[in-house]
């Protein structure tokens, strides 16, 4: 009798063993959602769009978490050149510390060895051209909204930065997030592999505003709350939430009461332009260095931000409990 309880308990291990592994498998993913790494524009013999690539570069806030941080710190970045992409940022989280990588075009410590194809399923499926799964904490979420061209455009823009030798240190993760395999099974139940789809009953710009705010922008990343998986909670986007940092309170940004009701576009485009609030505040930390990649957009592309932003529906803003 014991020895067939000991049997059965053996064959359920290895039966939860091999479903953990086939499940997590980065190719489980691509079976169940589908193809996402479409061939680049580059591959049909066009050329990339720098300009429009650095628009989306600029959009993406890249440089907000992977620019070099000054030596001797791992905090925000603030050296003035923040086209150097070594990385090595601390982003503190509810789930360990994450320290960004280098994203620079550097052979051997960044990017500098990929193809626009590894690019393009890093952004969308969060995987490494050696098949490891990257943390969610790199927002690609939000950036398998993005089209194939302005995430192709976005990578020859970024190649043509200057290469920065030097590698960030690992992770501190405790158990289990250090199992970096598990990551997975959070894709499966939370990344679905859906493009931006435009809204034919809306116009150009208010489109254009929607696929900035939710695709290259990630603006939903931080203004919202988050489940015990830390994946964003639907109703609760934009709203405002925990600053996954430890630094407060990240504000509502729907137009309600408790968030941004009654701004007119013309003040929330200031905002993305200069950081200066219509009650003549400026921002600063985190949002500070998002202002700083929005202020280098074309305007045209913050007013249709700011257009699609004020039309969301009005909820009402986190609060902190007591």
């Amino acid at each position: 009798m014991m020895r067939r309880a000991l049997a059965g308990l053996l064959f359920l291990i290895a039966f939860g063993a091999l479903g953990f592994l086939a499940l997590t498998s980065p190719s489980a993913y691509r079976l169940i959602r589908g193809e996402t790494a479409a061939a680049p524009p580059a591959a049909s013999g066009s050329a990339p769009n720098l300009e429009n690539g650095k628009t989306m570069f600029f959009a993406g806030g890249c440089t907000s978490c992977h620019a070099t941080p000054n030596p001797g710190q791992t905090s925000t970045p603030n050296q003035e050149d923040r086209l150097r992409l070594g990385g090595g940022y601390a982003l503190e989280s509810p789930f360990g510390t994450f320290y960004t990588p280098n994203i620079s075009p550097h052979e051997q410590d960044g990017i500098g060895s990929w193809s626009a194809a590894d690019f393009i399923r890093a952004m969308r499926e969060g995987m490494s051209p050696d098949g490891r799964h990257y943390y969610p904490a790199f927002p690609y979420t939000s950036y398998q909204r993005m089209s194939d061209a302005d995430l192709s455009d976005m990578f020859a823009f970024m190649q043509s930065l200057p290469p920065v030798e030097g590698r960030a240190r690992d992770h501190d993760l405790p158990f289990p997030f250090n199992i970096r395999r598990g990551v997975g099974l959070w894709k499966l139940a939370f990344l679905d592999g859906h493009r931006f789809t435009p809204d034919s009953s809306k116009s150009e710009s208010w489109n254009r505003g929607a696929y900035l705010v939710n695709g290259p922008g990630h603006c939903a990343e931080c203004h919202s709350e988050r489940n015990f998986a830390g994946a964003i909670i639907d109703e609760r986007r934009f709203a405002g939430g925990p600053d996954p940092e430890g630094r407060g309170v990240v504000p509502n940004i729907t137009p309600s009461p408790t968030g941004i009701g009654g701004w007119s576009p013309e003040e929330l485009v200031t905002l993305l332009t200069t950081g200066e609030t219509p009650n003549f505040d400026t921002v600063s930390g985190p949002m500070g260095s998002v202002v700083r990649n929005t202020s280098q957009i074309p305007d045209a592309d913050r007013q249709a931000m700011a257009e699609y932003i004020l039309s969301l529906s009005p909820k009402e803003g986190f609060k902190k409990p007591e």
